[in-house]
């Protein structure tokens, strides 16, 4: 079945709540920096999310012609997968969540999600724009 909406909205509304999930997992991590035996844990999407678009971690697929880059995404197919960190303390009584990286990760974070949102944003006020021409 044909859709309103063009592809990338549904690729970029899956990587939104890969991001979203990310961020909590994050903020998990911040909560539990002083529970004695506590992973800090991290969620990783990226390559499976280049896997699912067919594109290879060598460099990024340029499209230069329609009919040179055919792109068969689903977004029920593309999942997200936690980590623990598997490093041992060397130290006994110091916490494994690092508050510079979980700070560092939660910024990074905030802003790809940011931008994902203005994305979307343009996205839906250009088919407004769009649906209101076309009245005329």
């Amino acid at each position: 079945m044909k859709s309103l909406f063009p592809d990338h909205i549904d690729l970029t509304a899956k990587v939104m709540d890969f991001q979203l999930q990310r961020q909590n997992i994050v903020s998990a991590n911040m909560a539990n920096i002083n529970t004695p035996g506590y992973k800090a844990r991290t969620l990783e999407f990226e390559k499976d999310l280049q896997a699912a678009l067919g594109l290879s971690e060598a460099g990024a697929v340029a499209r230069t012609h329609p009919d040179h880059f055919p792109l068969a995404f689903s977004a029920d197919q593309t999942e997200a997968s936690v980590t623990r960190s598997l490093t041992p303390r060397v130290v006994q009584g110091v916490d494994n969540v690092d508050l510079d990286k979980e700070m560092a990760a939660m910024a990074k974070n905030n802003l790809l999600y940011n931008t994902l949102a203005t994305v979307m944003h343009k996205n839906f006020t250009g088919l407004k724009q769009v649906i209101a021409d076309g009245g005329k």
